[in-house]
C-alpha cells in the first residue's frame, strides 16, 4: 500500500514499479530453452552476424572446463550454459558389450555437473554451482556428455537436468531452490548416454525419462519441485525433447518415441493422442506451425509427419495426418519451421532439404552445404537466414528463402554439437572448450 507516501512522489513510484516489473518480463527476443521462444529454432527478431572467424567479430569467448553440448540459454543480461568434470581419468573401466555391439566404458571418476552463469555484456563469470558430484552408473556414447541436456528459465529460475543425476532448479541469482535425484538410473540403447532436455509448460516443468527401462515422462511444479503428474510410456530410448504446442486454449505436450509419436494433456498427463510410423531411437524434437506438429527421425529408417492438433486414440490413417515423408530425414539435428518453410537434415549430414511445412510439397532438396558434413546441432533462423552448425565448427548460413542460396561458411575454430543461441544483434556458440559471444565489431 501507499497510504504514507506523498501525493507528490506518487507518480515516482508508480514508474518505478512498473520499471520493476518489466524487468522481471521477458524480452521478445530472449533464448529461454533451446529451441527458442517458440520452440521452432527461430528468432524472428534477433539479426545476428553472417561472416565471423576466431579472430573477426568475436565480442567475446570464455573457456569452459569440462565438456558439454547443451546449448547456451540467455536472459536480459545472464548466460547459462552447463558443463561436467571428469575429476580423475574419466571411462576407463570396460563394461560387458551388448550383443552385437562394442563394449562401452563404464566411468570410475567422479563427475561434477555444472549450471554456469555469464555476463552477457563481456563474458565474466557472475557465478557457477555444483548440483551434483557422483560416479555415474552408465558411460556413453563417445560424442556424448553428462551435460548433453539444455538448461531452460523463465528469468526468476533456471533449471539444470542432467538426466539420471537429477533436475536442478536454481534462482536467477543461484541460490539452490529445489532438486529432484530420485530418478531411476536409466540403461540406454547401446550404452549411449542421455540427453533429453526440460521444458516449460504454464507452471509446469516437463522432464522426459525414455530409455531401456521403465520410461516415463514427469511434470513438476517449475516452483516447489512437487510432481503433478508422471506418466508411464512403453517407449525405448529416446534423445528428443518435447514442444508444447495450445489448441483450443488447452496446452498439449507432444513427445517423440520410436513405437508413436504422442500428444499429452499438460494439466493432467492424459494420453490424447498417438501416431506409429517412426525410425529407429529418435532424436529430433518436434516443430509447430498453426494448429500442425511436424515429428521426425531419420536412424535406420526415415519418417515425417504433419499432425494435425486436437485428435483423439490412435490417429492413423486419419485426417488429423496431413502429410508424410519417407526419405532424407533427419536422424539428430531436429528441424527448423520460419514462415512456412521446413528446414531439416538429411540423416546426421550437411545435406539440407526445404519444404512448405503446410502442404508438404518441395522448395529444394537435399542441397549441399560446403565444409558442413555432420551435424548434431540443429540449424536455427534469424534475421532472414539459416545457421547450420557442423560438428568441425563450421557453421553455414544460407538465405532463408524457398531457393537455396549460399551466403558463407564461418570457422569458430574448435569442434561444436551444441545448437547456436541468436538473440539481438549476437549469437552464442558453445564449442568444444569455450562459450563465444558472436557480434560485428561496428555494433555496440
Amino acid at each position: 500500500m501507499m497510504t504514507n507516501i506523498p501525493a507528490r512522489l506518487l507518480p515516482l513510484v508508480s514508474l518505478i514499479a512498473i520499471s520493476c516489473m518489466l524487468a522481471q518480463l521477458s524480452n521478445a527476443d530472449d533464448w529461454l530453452h533451446w529451441r527458442g521462444p517458440e520452440g521452432n529454432g527461430v528468432s524472428t527478431a534477433a539479426k545476428p552476424p553472417i561472416e565471423w572467424d576466431y579472430k573477426q567479430n568475436i565480442k567475446w569467448k570464455v573457456e569452459l572446463a569440462g565438456k558439454g553440448s547443451g546449448s547456451p540459454v540467455i536472459w536480459n543480461d545472464r548466460v547459462f550454459v552447463v558443463t561436467a568434470i571428469s575429476e580423475g581419468g574419466g571411462q576407463s573401466e570396460q563394461a560387458a558389450p551388448r550383443r552385437g555391439r562394442r563394449p562401452r566404458s563404464r566411468p570410475t571418476s567422479k563427475t561434477q555437473c555444472q549450471l554456469h552463469c555469464y555476463n552477457r555484456a563481456n563474458g565474466e563469470l557472475i557465478w557457477k554451482k555444483t548440483a551434483v558430484t557422483t560416479v555415474p552408473h552408465e558411460g556413453g556414447h563417445g560424442d556424448n556428455n553428462f551435460a548433453s541436456a539444455s538448461p531452460c528459465t523463465d528469468g526468476k529460475h533456471v533449471w539444470a537436468h542432467f538426466g539420471s543425476r537429477g533436475v536442478y532448479c536454481y534462482s536467477i541469482d543461484g541460490e539452490l531452490k529445489w532438486k529432484y535425484d530420485k530418478f531411476a538410473k536409466m540403461t540406454t540403447r547401446g550404452g549411449f548416454g542421455e540427453g533429453c532436455s526440460p521444458v516449460l509448460a504454464g507452471d509446469k516443468l516437463i522432464v522426459p525419462h525414455d530409455h531401456e527401462g521403465p520410461s516415463k515422462l514427469y511434470a513438476f511444479d517449475k516452483t516447489t519441485g512437487e510432481i503433478k503428474w508422471e506418466i508411464e510410456r512403453d517407449e525405448p530410448s529416446n534423445w528428443a525433447t518435447p514442444i508444447v504446442v495450445e489448441h483450443k486454449g488447452k496446452k498439449q505436450i507432444v513427445q517423440n518415441g520410436q513405437n508413436y509419436v504422442r500428444a499429452y494433456d499438460a494439466e493432467t498427463g492424459a494420453e490424447l493422442w498417438r501416431c506409429g510410423g517412426q525410425a529407429q531411437r529418435p532424436v529430433a524434437s518436434p516443430v509447430k506451425i498453426d494448429d500442425m506438429v511436424i515429428v521426425t527421425s531419420g536412424h535406420r529408417g526415415s519418417f515425417l509427419g504433419a499432425f494435425r492438433l486436437g485428435g483423439k486414440g490412435d490417429i492413423k490413417g486419419t485426417e488429423k495426418v496431413v502429410w508424410t515423408l519417407n526419405r532424407n530425414t533427419p536422424d539428430i539435428a531436429s528441424p527448423i519451421i520460419s514462415g512456412d518453410r521446413l528446414y531439416f537434415h538429411k540423416q546426421k549430414r550437411g545435406e539440407i532439404s526445404c519444404y512448405n511445412a503446410k502442404t508438404g510439397e518441395p522448395f529444394f532438396e537435399t542441397a549441399s552445404v560446403p565444409k558442413v558434413r555432420a551435424t548434431y546441432a540443429s540449424p536455427v533462423a534469424a534475421g532472414g537466414h539459416i545457421y547450420l552448425t557442423g560438428r568441425s565448427g563450421n557453421i553455414a548460413v544460407i538465405k532463408d528463402a524457398e531457393e537455396f542460396e549460399l551466403v558463407g561458411v564461418n570457422d569458430i575454430g574448435e569442434p561444436v554439437d551444441a545448437t547456436p543461441a541468436p538473440v539481438d544483434n549476437q549469437l552464442f556458440v558453445r564449442g568444444s572448450k569455450h562459450l563465444f559471444c558472436i557480434q560485428a565489431k561496428t555494433e555496440k
